[in-house]
C-alpha cells in the first residue's frame, strides 16, 4: 500500500477518552473493578413514550428507506416549537432548523463548511477538545482564548480585541460551559454577539447542557441580532437521555443552514425515520421531565461534592451541566497527577482538567453519570485510612 495517512491527521491525536477507556478495560480485565466517573454518558433511559414512538414507527414497513437530508417536517417543527417554548426564540422550521446525527457531527460540518487552509478559529481554553480537532481537520488554525475562574470563565473581550483577528472566521463558545459548568446570562450572550458583529466573525454556540441543573435555559439566539452572526448547536443526548441515539440540531439563519447543508448532504443519507419521530416526542415533554432528571442529578452532585471534599479539592456549587469542575490541592502538580493517583491507588477514574487545555491543568472533572450507590462506593474507597495521602503527596 502506497503512502501514509493524510497530512490533515498531523497533530491530531486519538481522543483522550478513547485511549483511556482501553486502559480502564485492561485494568478491569486484571480484576481492578474501576469505578468510572469520567465520562458524560447519561446512564438513565429516555422517557417511556420516546421508546414507544420508536417501536411503533419501526414496525411499519415503509419506515426503513433513506430520509430527507433536512429531516422530516415532524422533527423540524418539534425543534422549532421546543425553541419557542423554552428559549422564547422563533425559528422557521422549514429554513432555520437542520436536524443532525448528533451535535458533534455539526461541529465538524461547520468547520468544513467555513474553514480552510490559512483560516483561523477562536477556541476556548479550557474547552471541548473536539473544537480543536475539527478546526485542524478542516485545515485551519485554532487560536486559543483563555478562560479563567477570576473572570467567571467568560471571554476577556478587551484582550480579544487586541488580538490579530484578520484571519479569524469563526469563534467557538459553549455555555453552560463544559468543562467548568459556568452558566451564561443574557448580558454575556449579548457581549459575544456584539463582538462577532464588530469583527465579522461567525459565532458558533454549542448548547447541549442548558437543561441540566439549570433553572433558566438560555439560547444565544435570544440575544438581539443573533441570527445575523450566530449558529447554535443543540442536542438530545444530555437533556433527553438519548446520547446513543445521535440526535442533534443546528439552528440559524436560512443562508447559513443552506451552506452547512451543502456539506452535510455529502456526508450522510438522513436520519432513521423512527428516530426522528421518537426525537419529536422527546422534545414535546413538559417541565415534569426536566424536574425529574434534575432531581436525580442534584442528589448525585451532593455525593460528588462529598467525594471532592475527601480529595481536598475546591469547587463552586453554582455549576450547571452533568459534571463538577474542581481545583486540585496545592500539593498536587496537576490534574493528571491526581487523576492517576486516584485511578491506580483507589480504582476510580476522574478526568484531568488538562485534556481541555492548559488553563485546566490544575483542575479535575467528575461526571454525574452514575448511581448514588456508585458514588457511595467511590467515597468509601477514597475515605479509607489512606485517603489523606492523596491530598498530601
Amino acid at each position: 500500500m502506497k503512502g501514509t495517512v493524510a497530512k490533515r491527521l498531523n497533530g491530531i491525536g486519538e481522543y483522550y477518552f478513547s485511549q483511556k477507556l482501553r486502559e480502564i478495560d485492561q485494568l478491569n480485565k486484571a480484576g481492578k473493578n474501576i469505578i468510572n466517573l469520567g465520562i458524560g454518558s447519561p446512564d438513565l433511559p429516555p422517557h417511556s413514550s420516546v421508546i414507544e414512538a420508536l417501536q411503533a414507527k419501526a414496525q411499519l414497513p415503509d419506515s426503513h428507506a433513506y430520509q430527507s437530508y433536512k429531516g422530516l417536517p415532524v422533527l423540524r417543527n418539534a425543534i422549532a416549537a421546543w425553541y419557542k417554548n423554552w428559549y422564547q426564540v422563533t425559528l422557521n422550521p422549514d429554513t432555520e432548523v437542520l436536524p443532525l446525527l448528533g451535535s458533534k457531527e455539526g461541529i465538524m460540518h461547520i468547520c468544513m463548511t467555513y474553514l480552510g487552509e490559512g483560516d483561523e478559529a477562536l477556541v476556548p481554553n479550557p474547552g471541548y477538545p473536539t473544537y480543536t480537532s475539527a478546526v485542524k481537520l478542516a485545515g485551519a488554525t485554532p487560536i486559543y482564548y483563555e478562560l479563567n475562574e477570576s473572570n467567571q470563565w467568560a471571554p476577556d473581550f478587551a484582550q480579544l480585541e487586541k488580538t490579530e483577528l484578520s484571519k479569524v472566521k469563526l469563534m467557538w463558545v459553549n455555555y453552560p460551559h463544559m468543562p467548568t459548568g459556568q452558566q451564561a446570562n443574557e448580558q454575556l450572550f449579548k457581549d459575544i454577539i456584539d463582538f462577532g458583529k464588530r469583527n465579522q466573525i461567525l459565532i458558533c454556540h454549542d448548547n447541549p447542557y442548558s437543561f441540566i441543573l439549570n433553572e433558566k435555559p438560555l439560547s444565544i439566539l435570544q440575544a438581539p441580532g443573533a441570527l445575523e452572526i450566530a449558529l447554535e448547536l443543540n442536542s438530545l443526548s444530555k437533556s433527553q437521555n438519548m446520547a446513543g441515539w445521535r440526535v442533534g440540531m443546528l439552528c440559524g439563519a436560512s443562508e447559513r443552514i443552506n451552506e452547512v447543508l451543502t456539506f452535510k448532504s455529502n456526508m450522510d443519507s438522513g436520519m432513521f425515520l423512527p428516530v426522528q419521530f421518537a426525537a419529536a416526542t422527546a422534545l414535546s415533554l413538559g417541565k415534569e421531565w426536566y424536574d425529574e432528571i434534575n432531581g436525580i442529578y442534584a442528589e448525585r452532585r451532593k455525593k460528588v461534592f462529598e467525594l471532592l471534599d475527601h480529595l481536598g479539592c475546591k469547587y463552586s456549587k453554582e455549576q450547571a451541566g452533568m459534571f463538577v469542575w474542581a481545583s486540585i490541592p496545592e500539593a498536587m502538580k496537576d490534574g493528571y497527577e491526581l487523576s492517576d493517583k486516584v485511578l491506580y491507588d483507589k480504582g476510580i477514574f476522574i478526568t484531568p482538567g488538562g485534556i481541555f487545555g492548559s488553563a485546566g491543568n490544575r483542575f479535575v472533572r467528575v461526571s454525574l453519570c452514575g448511581s448514588v450507590e456508585k458514588f457511595n462506593q467511590a467515597i468509601q474507597r477514597i475515605a479509607g485510612n489512606n485517603y489523606i495521602s492523596i491530598k498530601a503527596n
